[in-house]
């Protein structure tokens, strides 16, 4: 097993790679795509996360090397527009968790961080003294806004968000441009939240579902990012928009510094500061025991006897 102080942050690492129609293995310490094309070597301790897609296969090994270089896996459906299972993020400890936790549950802490979001989204401070009904009634005039703007410079007609998963070729290009678009902010959000420690499921202003807090994170970067990189791929073709649409996100990913800005995010959001991950160098090492009263060392059965000494336990 690596030791996890070794590899890159997932904050400097690229953003994402989308692979279909071919086999990935394992290759020295990293791994490999072999398709069409023939085979191509694949960096993945700089990468943040794999979109595997229809017609993929994967060895054991190679899941392994990703596990171990710290890049999330996410399994999706063609052009990557579905989204079925994800591996695991490379933190060890839940000191971010437990922080998303208590934020959540703290109806007060809950709704302060509704709010920090929405105020996130606008490129000027909002006055102090606005409800969160009159935010949302903002934001809502500023997405409108948004996609008015971008159709208005690139000449892209629209007529609203419109689609449906089960006629996907019924949507016009411009909608088709910006689910796919979608499909990949959500797995590069989902990856950040996975490898900085936080549950993608514990969401704040979305609910109920496993990816609520997924798009949370996405509508922080979706009017500025992805919005304007879908009208422009749309007004210079509408051929093959989703697999452009792609490669221009992930262009602009680097450019901007996404993984870098997701993670700072984050620890904005829920006050958490930068700090170690006490079990980078050794994933098995035991966490510590629960007790309202002491901190006590996992991996340790004490006696009843009150000293505080005892056999040593199974290592959980």
């Amino acid at each position: 097993m690596k030791n996890l102080r070794e590899l890159p942050k997932f904050r400097d690492g690229l953003s994402y790679l989308y692979i279909e129609h071919g086999r990935v293995e394992q290759r020295h310490q990293s791994i490999a795509w072999y398709g069409e094309e023939g085979e191509v070597a694949v960096p993945c301790a700089a990468l943040g996360v794999v979109f595997l897609g229809p017609g993929t296969s994967v060895t054991h090994a190679a899941i392994k090397v990703l596990a171990e270089n710290g890049c999330s896996v996410c399994w999706v459906g063609e052009d990557n527009l579905r989204f079925y299972a994800s591996g695991t993020g490379e933190t060890r400890h839940t000191r971010n968790l437990i922080r998303q936790v208590e934020a959540w549950a703290d109806p007060q802490r809950h709704m302060k961080v509704v709010e920090t979001m929405y105020r996130m989204r606008f490129a000027h401070p909002l006055p102090e003294n606005l409800t969160l009904q009159q935010i949302r009634g903002m934001e809502g005039v500023r997405v409108r806004d948004a996609y008015a703007q971008e159709s208005k410079m690139t000449h892209v007609p629209w007529s609203g968000r419109n689609y449906k998963r089960g006629a996907w070729k019924d949507a016009d290009p411009i909608n088709r441009a910006l689910s796919a678009g979608s499909s990949c902010l959500y797995g590069i959000c989902h990856a950040g939240i996975m490898s900085s420690g936080y549950s993608p499921a514990l969401g704040f202003i979305h609910t109920g579902k496993q990816l609520s807090f997924v798009y949370d994170i996405a509508d922080l970067y979706k009017t500025q990012l992805l919005v304007p990189i879908a009208f422009h791929v749309v007004s210079e073709s509408e051929d093959g928009v989703e697999r452009r649409v792609r490669a221009s996100l992930r262009q602009a990913s680097k450019r901007v510094k996404l993984l870098a800005r997701i993670v700072e995010d984050l620890g904005r959001l829920l006050g958490v500061e930068p700090d170690e991950d006490a079990f980078a160098d050794d994933g098995a090492k035991p966490g510590r025991l629960w007790d309202p009263d002491a901190d006590v060392s996992g991996g340790v059965a004490y006696g009843r006897d009150g000293t505080g000494e005892g056999a040593e336990g199974l290592a959980r």
